[in-house]
């Protein structure tokens, strides 16, 4: 209990930004940080010894992101189709939250999570290309083109840059 603990302590922060720039939620990010130290304590039989313990983490919190993102399309699709079948509603939704973001943030927002999950492993997390290999399943060669790439649109959409 005590080395999960001081694993926690350890990782806890820096997951839980990595989480909140993929998720843009804090209270879904801290759902989602919660749910990555169930699957670690659950997968903990996987990890090898002698093999840095990030990226191993970062690769069950993405699978946790990416699991709670799907189930949330489908809940989201479940309502939609009850929502069809109900009469308008004479009162508006609420505005979108408007947040003030960090630039990478809002560039990230604007490009696409998917497209700068590199660069927010790097950036944010403070992974190495090849703990983001790792994490990713891909070459480390495949982290660094992909980050450079995200960059460039960044830079793009942000203004910073031509194309």
């Amino acid at each position: 209990m005590t080395a999960f603990e001081a694993l926690y302590s350890a990782l806890a922060p820096p997951l839980l930004g990595y989480l909140r720039a993929l998720t843009r939620d804090t209270s879904v990010a801290d759902d989602v940080l919660q749910d990555t130290f169930l699957q670690m304590h659950r997968a903990r039989h996987t990890f090898r010894r002698g093999y840095p313990v990030k990226p191993w983490a970062y690769a069950i919190a993405r699978n946790v992101f990416l699991m709670h993102r799907r189930a949330r399309g489908r809940r989201e699709r479940r309502e939609m189709l009850a929502e069809e079948a109900l009469p308008e509603s004479p009162v508006r939704a609420a505005d979108a939250e408007i947040i003030d973001r960090e630039t990478l943030l809002r560039g990230v927002a604007l490009v696409g999570r998917e497209r700068c999950e590199e660069l927010l492993l790097h950036h944010v997390a403070g992974l190495s290309f090849r703990e983001i290999a790792g994490v990713l399943g891909i070459s480390e060669g495949a982290a660094k083109v992909r980050a450079h790439r995200a960059m460039a649109e960044l830079k793009r959409v942000l203004g910073g840059g031509r194309s």
